[in-house]
């Protein structure tokens, strides 16, 4: 039988994150399990600036990226809020740029993680009764049991 004591919950900030994280925060403390909760952020360029001035400036970029940064930690933050029973628990956040289905396997590899919880829908869901492409390829590369919500 599973004992999770390492559970990773990763968030796109969509209502389907929140319910994972609800189910995902409910075992958590089932099992007296330490919660991680990780937001990837894509390397992308805000549609909102010049992308002259994002090429031409490396300053403005690392300001983007560092505001990206603060803003996702700020949601995390935001988000766990929406949760009373964090209050009695061991969560911690992370935020990591990349890929988000690698970002989050590599998560759960350094973190030791022995069960991940995610929406099988995010953001991007295309359709209801299909499993998103993040979730798809976390559920295929993971080395440890994958929880997926709906």
């Amino acid at each position: 039988m599973l004992v999770p004591t390492r559970i990773l919950v990763p968030t796109d900030f969509s209502e389907y994150s929140d319910i994972a994280l609800g189910q995902g925060l409910d075992i958590a403390k089932q099992y007296n399990a330490k919660a991680f909760l990780l937001h990837v952020t894509h390397e992308e360029i805000p549609h909102r600036i010049d992308v002259l001035d994002v090429v031409t400036d490396g300053q403005l970029w690392s300001q983007l990226q560092d505001s990206q940064l603060a803003e996702a930690q700020e949601r995390l933050k935001n988000q766990l809020d929406k949760f009373p029973q964090t209050k009695e628990m061991e969560v911690a956040t992370n935020v990591r740029r990349g890929v988000p289905y690698a970002e989050i396997l590599l998560e759960g590899k350094e973190k030791k993680i022995d069960l991940i919880v995610i929406a099988s829908l995010g953001r991007t869901g295309i359709a209801k009764y299909l499993i998103g492409g993040v979730a798809r390829n976390v559920l295929k590369g993971s080395k440890c049991p994958v929880l997926l919500t709906k």
